[in-house]
C-alpha cells in the first residue's frame, strides 16, 4: 500500500487596526480591532470560504475579548458587532482565535484553561470539518498600523483513499470506504497546540450505489462524502493473521468491493454469489500529524486485502496466490497385439 503525505499549508489571518464607516456617528480617535484575511495554501479552510472566526483576547493575563465573532465583510475585512481597541497604554494583547465556532466538544478560554475537551469528529465522513486555530501577541505601537498576523493551523489530519488496479483480467467495483478503529476522542490545547487522546475507537465510512470501476489510474473512493479530518495519532494496526476478529480494535482501511473475472463476469469476492459488494481490509499503522494531508493508494493488482473484521470470515485473503499448475506427462503404456495378416485357407 503506498501512503502519499501532502504537508498543508497554514492559513493566514492578519490582525489589524481599521475603520467601520458610520454616516451617524464621527469616527472615534482610535481605530477598533478587526481582522484582514492574507494568504492560504489549505484546501478546505481558506480566505475564500472562511466567513467567520471566534477570537479571545487577554490583557495581562485576564480575559479582555470573550469568545468574540469576527465575521467577513464585503470588503474581505473581519469586524465584530462590538469594537475592542488597543490599549493606548501600549499594554500587550494575546489573542486565540479558531474556526468554526462550533467544532464540537467544550471549548474553554479562560485565564486558567485554554482547551477543547471532549472532541469527536463527527460520525459521517460528510460532516465531518476542518479545525483551525491561531495565536498571536501584540500591542499598539507595533500593530495599530501594520497588523498583528495570526497564523492559522490546521488541528486535524485529512485522510483520502484511492484505489487502482493494473489488473485487467478481473473488474473491480467499489462502493464504499472504510477507516476502522482509530481513536476518535481528545482534548486540545490550545497553549502546547498538542492533542490528549481520549480511549473510544470508532469506525468512519461511508458507501454510494452507483459502484467505481478500478483501472490503472488511482481513483478517490471516498464518494461525494469528501476526505476525512481526524484526531491525528499513532495507529496500531489489525493483524488480521493473530486478530481476525480484531478484539485489540487495531486499525485498518476498508474499500467496500466487489471482483469479477472481466471476461465471463463470474464473481470471486464477495465469495457469496448472491452478495453485491463485501469489505475487504489491510491494516494502517501510519502516523497522523495534524495539518498533514494522507493520500492512500490501494493497489489490487497483485492482491484484494482480507476480509474485513467485521464481516463472517473475518481476516481470511480476498484473493489467494496465483493460479499455477505443475503438469507431468504419462508415458505411453505400451500394448503388444498379434495379428495374423494372412488371408487363411480357402476351402474347395
Amino acid at each position: 500500500m503506498k501512503k502519499t503525505l501532502i504537508f498543508a499549508g497554514a492559513a493566514l489571518l492578519a490582525l489589524a487596526s481599521c475603520t467601520k464607516e458610520d454616516s451617524n456617528e464621527p469616527l472615534p480617535e482610535s481605530s477598533p480591532i478587526c481582522f484582514r484575511p492574507g494568504l492560504t495554501r489549505a484546501t478546505e479552510t481558506t480566505n475564500a470560504n472562511l466567513s467567520s472566526i471566534v477570537v479571545s483576547g487577554f490583557m495581562n493575563g485576564q480575559l479582555m475579548i470573550d469568545k468574540e465573532t469576527y465575521s467577513k465583510g464585503s470588503d474581505g475585512v473581519f469586524t465584530s458587532a462590538n469594537d475592542y481597541y488597543w490599549p493606548g497604554d501600549d499594554t500587550p494583547l494575546t489573542f486565540y482565535s479558531y474556526a468554526p465556532a462550533a467544532p464540537g466538544g467544550t471549548l474553554t478560554l479562560t485565564s486558567d484553561s485554554k482547551q477543547l475537551s471532549g472532541f469527536s469528529p463527527a460520525a459521517d465522513i460528510a460532516s465531518q470539518i476542518d479545525f483551525i486555530t491561531a495565536t498571536g501577541t501584540g500591542r499598539k505601537s507595533t500593530n495599530e498600523a501594520t497588523g498583528l498576523a495570526l497564523d492559522f493551523s490546521h488541528r486535524l489530519a485529512q485522510i483520502e483513499v484511492r484505489a487502482k488496479t493494473d489488473n485487467d483480467t478481473y473488474t473491480y467495483e467499489v462502493t464504499g470506504i472504510r477507516i476502522g478503529r482509530p481513536v476518535s476522542s481528545g482534548s486540545f490545547d490550545f497553549t502546547t497546540n498538542a492533542w490528549t487522546l481520549g480511549s473510544d475507537k470508532a469506525d468512519y465510512e461511508t458507501t454510494y450505489t452507483t459502484p467505481l470501476t478500478l483501472n490503472s489510474t488511482p481513483q478517490s473512493v471516498m464518494g461525494s462524502a469528501g476526505n476525512a479530518m481526524l484526531i491525528p495519532q499513532q495507529l496500531t494496526g489489525w493483524d488480521p493473521q493473530t486478530d481476525a476478529s480484531n478484539s485489540a480494535e487495531g486499525a485498518y482501511i476498508s474499500i467496500k468491493l466487489r471482483i469479477a473475472t472481466a471476461e465471463t463476469g463470474v464473481q470471486i469476492y464477495p465469495f457469496a454469489s448472491n452478495a453485491e459488494c463485501q469489505w475487504a481490509a489491510v491494516k494502517d499503522d501510519t502516523k497522523w500529524e495534524a495539518g498533514n494531508k494522507y493520500i492512500y493508494t490501494l493497489d489490487l493488482t497483485h492482491g484484494a486485502g482480507y476480509v474485513d473484521p467485521k464481516d463472517p470470515d473475518p481476516g481470511t485473503p480476498v484473493l489467494g496466490g496465483p493460479i499455477k499448475f505443475t503438469v507431468q506427462v504419462q508415458p505411453w503404456t505400451e500394448t503388444t497385439v498379434e495379428k495374423p495378416f494372412d488371408t487363411g485357407s480357402e476351402s474347395n
